[in-house]
C-alpha cells in the first residue's frame, strides 16, 4: 500500500500544491474521512487516531498525515517492525524518546510541521534511507545526524537555513539532496565528499555565484539553481555525468556551457520554445524516482499467536 501523495519510488513527496497531505487525487472515502476529522477538536482527533491504530499494519506502514496531531501517539512505537512512518502536515514540534524503538524504520516523513529543531531521537534510527524535513522551522541540523549512514534522500527544503549544515557532508551514501527555498548563500567545500550524490536541488535560495564546490563533483547528474541571484555561470562541460541543469530566473549574463546531450533550462538554452522549468523539474524527478534504489528487502513478519 502506498502512502497518499508520495511517489512509488519514495524519491520525493509532492510539491506544496500537491503535498503528501493536501494534494494529489484522493479516494472519495478518504476525502470524506478527512473532511469529518477537520471538524473534530485537536484533542479529540488525537484520541480518534490513537484508537484507530491498535495493531501492527500488515504493510508495516503508518500514515498519520494531516491528522491535526500535536503529540505523537506513543503506542505506535510498539510496532517495532514498522518500516514507513508518515507524519506530514500536523502540528508536531517534538517527538517522544520511545520513537527510538522503531529500529527498522526506513522512511520517516516529518514535513509540514512546527519543528524548530530536529528531535535527537530521529538520529538514533540508523536504518533510515529517506528523511523528509521540509516546510518546518529548522535553522540547523544536529551533529548526530551523521549517525544516519544509510540515508539516501534528504529533504530540508522551505526551512530557515542560512547555510547548509556541514553534517550533511558526512552522509556518505546520500544520493539526493533537496535544499530549495531556504536562505543559502554558499555551499561548504566538504560537499564534494559525497561521492554518491547525483541530484541537488537549490532553487529559491540567495546564491549570487554558482557554488564552486559543484564544479568539483563530476558525478552529479542534476543541478537545479533556479530562482537565485546568479549573474555569471562558469562552464559545466567537464561534469561528465551531468544530464540536466536548471538555471532559469537568475539575472545571468550567460548560459552555462555544457557537454553534448546535456539539457539546459533557462535563458539562452537551445530548446525553442524554451521549456518550462517546472515541467523539466517534474521530468527529472520522475526519472530520479524511477531510478531510485529499492529499499532493502524486508524479512517476513514473525507469526502472531492467535
Amino acid at each position: 500500500m502506498q502512502s497518499p501523495g508520495y511517489n512509488e519510488g519514495e524519491g520525493r513527496p509532492q510539491s506544496r500544491s500537491s503535498s503528501p497531505v493536501v494534494g494529489g487525487l484522493r479516494l472519495a472515502m478518504g476525502n470524506t474521512i478527512r473532511a469529518f476529522v477537520a471538524f473534530i477538536p485537536a484533542d479529540r482527533c488525537q484520541n480518534y487516531v490513537a484508537r484507530d491504530l491498535r495493531e501492527m499494519p500488515l504493510d508495516r506502514m503508518v500514515d498519520l498525515s494531516g491528522s491535526q496531531l500535536r503529540r505523537f501517539p506513543v503506542h505506535v512505537c510498539s510496532f517495532q517492525e514498522l518500516v514507513k512512518l508518515y507524519l506530514s502536515d500536523n502540528r508536531l514540534n517534538s517527538l517522544p524518546p520511545e520513537l527510538g524503538q522503531l529500529q527498522n524504520l526506513q522512511i520517516l516523513a516529518l514535513d509540514f510541521n512546527n519543528f524548530k529543531a530536529l528531535p535527537q531521537v530521529v538520529c538514533t534510527l540508523k536504518q533510515l534511507c529517506i528523511l523528509y524535513l521540509g516546510n518546518n522551522k529548522l535553522c540547523d541540523l544536529p551533529r548526530e545526524l551523521s549517525l544516519l549512514q544509510n540515508l539516501r534522500t534528504l529533504w530540508v527544503e522551505a526551512n530557515y537555513l542560512t547555510k547548509l549544515p556541514e553534517v550533511v557532508c558526512e552522509l556518505s551514501l546520500l544520493k539526493t539532496l533537496h535544499a530549495g527555498s531556504n536562505a543559502l548563500r554558499l555551499l561548504p567545500g566538504q560537499l564534494q565528499r559525497l561521492r554518491e550524490l547525483r541530484t541537488i536541488w537549490l532553487s529559491g535560495n540567495l546564491l549570487t555565484d554558482f557554488p564552486p564546490v559543484l564544479l568539483h563533483m563530476p558525478f552529479l547528474e542534476i543541478i537545479d539553481v533556479d530562482r537565485n541571484s546568479i549573474r555569471y555561470f562558469p562552464s559545466l562541460a567537464h561534469l561528465s555525468s551531468l544530464k540536466l541543469v536548471i538555471y532559469d530566473h537568475n539575472p545571468c549574463r550567460n548560459a552555462p556551457k555544457v557537454a553534448k546531450g546535456v539539457r539546459r533550462v533557462g535563458r539562452w538554452a537551445e530548446e525553442t520554445p524554451e521549456p518550462d522549468p517546472r515541467k523539466a523539474r517534474r521530468y527529472a524527478l520522475a526519472r530520479e524516482e524511477s531510478q531510485e534504489a529499492q529499499l532493502p528487502a524486508l524479512p517476513p513478519l514473525p507469526p502472531t499467536n492467535s
